[in-house]
């Protein structure tokens, strides 16, 4: 997931925000009106705040402590759709309270992923950078900005006592701009989190730490623990580094490595959507009005 960011003064972030919800709602319309049904919409989502805790899947909580808000599924696509993202479905929303950083959780029930695995971190960056060569004419057709992937800003690693998979590309879009996408996986008993965080590159340490915070309050419910997994229950097919890709790793084993790249191609440009300059800046200015 792409969000593109500026140091241009806010009122041109929330411009070119409002250009682009004007886009979205099927068409130019004079600003006040723009800047009013922006606004409108983004604020009656049916946000989770603190005291609420968000369940994603039924398979684990998170705790909205520290000034976090939540979306479930359909209000989560329906802020995809508002920030010109495909909709996605079954997907929750994690963020800040004021959108500075946000992250979408997706809870995969591929079952039991085995983590004794040694990770290729350039064989994985190799086939992500041909998989996102074969996704710029799905993302042209759809009218997404093309992004170019650069490499790895944090190489994939696994804690192995959180049993968390992470890493973070660095891509490059058609204004030249730089995004920074962070990804991680909590393991589970039958299956995984995955995680996507929207992070502005220049501040994408700090973002990465306070959402790193917030990961160690997210925990499986009973039951569904790593650790409860027990022999003879769902292994998947593929192990750590497959999940960097998507688990389409798992695929090229029976059916060769285009068949694998087909995989990244239907996957790649999901995941990784794009908006216009400054989105989330303007969308935190929404909420940061509201506060005040």
């Amino acid at each position: 997931m792409i969000m593109l960011f500026s140091r241009s003064p806010a009122r041109h972030r929330l411009a070119a925000f409002l250009f682009l919800a004007a886009f979205a709602f099927g068409g130019p319309s004079p600003a006040s009106a723009q800047e009013d049904a922006a606004t409108k919409q983004f604020r009656a989502l049916p946000w989770k705040l603190e005291p609420d805790v968000g369940s994603i899947a039924g398979k684990a909580n998170v705790p909205l402590t520290g000034g976090l808000r939540f979306l479930e599924p359909e209000a989560t696509s329906k802020f995809m759709e508002l920030t010109g993202n495909l909709p996605r479905s079954d997907s929750y929303l994690l963020g800040r309270n004021d959108l500075g950083w946000f992250a979408v959780f997706d809870f995969v029930p591929e079952g039991y992923v085995k983590d004794d695995e040694k990770i290729d971190a350039d064989g994985l960056l190799g086939i992500l950078k041909e998989g996102n060569k074969r996704s710029a004419d799905e993302r042209k057709k759809r009218g997404l900005p093309g992004l170019t992937l650069e490499g790895w800003q944090i190489a994939p690693r696994y804690d192995q006592e959180n049993r968390r998979l992470e890493w973070a590309t660095l891509l490059r879009a058609e204004s030249g701009e730089k995004v920074v996408n962070y990804s991680t996986k909590l393991l589970g008993r039958r299956g995984y989190t995955s995680a996507v965080l929207v992070a502005d590159p220049q501040n994408y340490e700090q973002d990465i730490r306070e959402f790193k915070t917030a990961l160690k309050t997210i925990q499986y419910v009973q039951g569904e623990t790593y650790a409860e997994w027990k022999p003879g229950e769902k292994v998947a097919a593929y192990g750590l580094g497959a999940l960097v890709v998507g688990g389409a790793a798992a695929v090229a084993t029976k059916k060769g490595f285009w068949a694998l790249l087909v995989g990244l191609f239907g996957a790649f440009w999901k995941v990784i959507l794009g908006v216009g300059v400054a989105v989330l800046a303007a969308i935190g200015s929404i909420f940061r009005k509201k506060n005040t």
